[in-house]
């Protein structure tokens, strides 16, 4: 008897065994594809993260212009602003702004939806062709009044920055964040927007993907979830906090499109390139300046390195801190250590014993937004000493006598005067910029220091490649092309574009070598490689390498009409059909460029380059006048940016304006003095104008630029003969 148990109990956990393993083994088919669901399935089952998510600032990114949700004041209120007078005014539920339209009227619009909850509340309008615009008054909802996001004087009609045009469509800047499972739709036959969404707010699904796997293994009568596809959402809870970190990423980060239809069950680089601490966004040292969304400045810090996440810190449902206070901090630091006068030397409760003060310090966008830099750094008014840079220190200390040197020697007296990370990256990323010889060596050291963030390594890379021509630079821009690290891989990729091989040995090797990237893990190193390739005069030598190349430039294609309503995709469209030849497609491209956004310089200038070559040069003239004017606005504008004053003389050049040509130089010199570039157009224009003297002087400088450059020195000589013609 007690053996036939036995033999019972053995065949039920056979059967059993064998009904668990079909049970696993029984998978959805392969190649199954999510889909979008809404967030009300998912509410079904995920009740307390529904409540946590309603009234967040995820539920409330964006919402129909409705009494439930409009924050301001329409009751017949008007706003002037350099003499343009706006009116905002109610008509039952409907909300109107009147204000000045985009032929300079006017006119009343309709606020169709609103954008945001705290500080600020904004209101969109429906123009024509499907065209969503941010209208120009912006509600503050913390002192209840209106205001300008842009506080500046506006721009008029027909300029991208007036709330009509293209920096200010919402379907280019805003939707894809504001929004879940975007998709922009736009035809460039009829210059029409025909978007779509599944929600409009940043929903669920936004963040763990589309769900209809995951609700048919949660409704299927498995014990298990899928082998093939887990539980059929993101991984956003795993070891490793890459899944969490790009699924977030997207929409807070500072970044350009590499391919559509990114959804959080991707890599981030697969369908964005993330900036680097480029000086127009970041501060020498890599403190934030413009807005670029944390994702960047949190890969300069420690914490992304140890691995902490953005659910370690906020809430992923209700958006808000986990903790008030330094407990925010102390969750992992060391509170008796940390949070103590012996640490922050600043009264207990102070704004100065603060975490977040002092190592999180804020800056204020859009007027009244204050947003914290998530480098999470060490205060370091010894760089603001040296660099110019903002500190922490001084954003409080503001008297007379504390100055930044004060802060520093504070610093100093406090926790002694060696730093383990000094000299600090900014110090180094600031003088690689000016193409200093004595940086760069502390810049190749930089690219392999596993103490700062890939984001460092690859500006460290970037410039390397931009700047420095020596053979030992060149060395570890090659060696970065195989760097783990898919935005190293993208920063070395800098140094061969526009590159001119020197000899056919030179074009065959660096082919081969950047041949290796159009089959990269990473179609944004794809696509980059590919529309390097196509402006070189080599081909990848074998017949994989060809069908490589031209699947990545179809990928590259893909990606630019992505974003097809933008001038700047059908500009690189453009060049990439004059690489390859076809002419007649560049110039459509071209025209289509200048047509979307008129008032922007660029595309003028590719096109009368196109049709010179062509030998149709009726056009080329106006052309050029016409973008010489954009250019001298953006210079304008932009007093301290050296490329726009280094165009701006070679348009004049181009024109026959040889005076204006060298002013404009001239002042690009001054303002990059490290660039060859520059330093020989305006050495080339000196000649031409024989004006000996000061054309010598500025070879000379060329060659003090770069001693070993065989070029430099024909063009000295040359120069010698012309201005001592009895000499010969």
């Amino acid at each position: 008897m007690k053996k036939r148990w036995i033999y019972g109990l053995i065949v039920l956990l056979s059967i059993t065994s064998i009904g668990l393993a079909i049970d696993w083994w029984t998978a959805l088919p392969e190649g199954e594809q999510a889909t979008y669901v809404g967030r009300q399935t998912c509410f079904q089952c995920h009740q307390k993260e529904a409540e946590l998510w309603k009234g967040s600032d995820h539920d409330l990114a964006m919402n129909p212009a409705t009494p439930e949700f409009v924050l301001g004041d329409f009751n017949d209120t008007k706003l002037e602003h350099f003499g343009i007078t706006s009116t905002m005014t109610r008509e039952n539920d409907k909300f109107y702004v009147t204000t000045q339209g985009p032929d300079g009227k006017t006119a009343r619009f309709e606020a169709k939806y609103v954008i945001g909850v705290r500080p600020l509340q904004q209101y969109l309008a429906e123009l024509d062709r499907g065209k969503i615009q941010v209208l120009p008054v912006t509600w503050d909802t913390k002192q209840k009044r209106w205001y300008y996001a842009s506080p500046d004087e506006p721009f008029g009609p027909g300029d991208p920055l007036h709330w009509t045009g293209s920096a200010q469509n919402w379907n280019h800047m805003c939707a894809e964040c504001h929004t879940t499972n975007w998709s922009k739709n736009y035809d460039i036959a009829t210059d029409t927007h025909h978007f779509s969404f599944s929600e409009m707010r940043v929903s669920c699904e936004a963040c763990h993907g589309p769900g209809s796997i995951h609700v048919k293994l949660a409704e299927s009568k498995s014990l298990f979830w899928d082998r093939r596809y887990g539980y059929g959402l993101a991984k956003l809870k795993g070891k490793d906090a890459t899944a969490q970190l790009e699924s977030c990423a997207p929409c807070h980060s500072h970044r350009r499109h590499v391919a559509p239809g990114h959804t959080p069950l991707d890599r981030f680089h697969d369908h964005y390139a993330l900036s680097l601490l480029e000086d127009h966004l970041y501060h020498p040292d890599g403190q934030i300046d413009e807005e670029v969304y944390v994702f960047g400045s949190f890969t300069q810090s420690k914490m992304y390195r140890k691995g902490v996440r953005c659910t370690d810190c906020h809430d992923p449902h209700s958006t808000r801190l986990k903790f008030q206070g330094n407990k925010l901090c102390t969750q992992c630091h060391l509170e008796a250590k940390y949070d103590v006068p012996g640490h922050h030397h600043h009264k207990v409760g102070s704004t100065g014993a603060s975490c977040v003060e002092c190592h999180m310090p804020s800056k204020t966008y859009m007027v009244v937004d204050p947003r914290r830099d998530h480098s999470l750094r060490i205060p370091r008014p010894d760089l603001t000493v040296k660099l110019g840079t903002p500190n922490a220190c001084n954003q409080c200390h503001t008297k007379p006598d504390e100055t930044p040197e004060w802060a520093a020697k504070s610093i100093e007296k406090w926790y002694g005067p060696k730093r383990r990370d000094d000299p600090h990256y900014g110090e180094i990323l600031a003088a690689g910029r000016t193409g200093s010889p004595d940086a760069e060596r502390a810049l190749i050291k930089l690219t392999r220091n596993k103490e700062v963030g890939p984001v460092v390594r690859a500006t460290a890379v970037s410039i390397l490649a931009t700047r420095y021509q020596t053979q030992e630079s060149r060395a570890v821009v090659e060696k970065a092309l195989k760097s783990k690290e898919e935005i190293v891989r993208l920063a070395a990729l800098r140094g061969f574009d526009g590159w001119t091989p020197r000899s056919e040995k030179e074009a065959n090797e660096i082919g081969k070598l950047l041949a290796k990237g159009l089959t990269d893990s990473s179609r944004g190193v794809r696509t980059e490689v590919a529309r390097i390739l196509s402006s070189l005069p080599i081909l990848p030598d074998t017949k994989e390498n060809k069908q490589a190349l031209k699947d990545a430039l179809e990928e590259y294609k893909t990606g630019l009409l992505t974003d097809g309503d933008q001038s700047g995709s059908h500009m690189s469209l453009g060049i990439l059909y004059a690489n390859q030849g076809d002419m007649k497609q560049a110039e459509q491209e071209f025209r289509t460029a200048i047509k979307l956004s008129p008032a922007v310089a660029g595309p003028r200038s590719n096109l009368a380059q196109l049709l010179e070559q062509l030998g149709k040069t009726h056009e080329v003239k106006k052309l050029r006048t016409e973008e010489a004017e954009l250019l001298a606005r953006d210079a304008k504008l932009l007093p301290e940016n050296a490329l726009l004053q280094y165009r701006l003389g070679l348009l004049y050049y181009l024109l026959g304006r040889e005076d204006e040509a060298v002013n404009a130089l001239t002042k690009a010199c001054h303002l990059e003095p490290q660039s060859a570039d520059f330093r020989l157009m305006l050495t080339l224009l000196y000649e031409k104008q024989e004006k000996w003297k000061l054309a010598l002087e500025s070879v000379d400088a060329l060659i003090r630029l770069q001693p070993e450059n065989p070029t430099f020195r024909q063009i000295l000589l040359n120069l010698q003969q012309k201005a001592n013609p009895k000499d010969k």
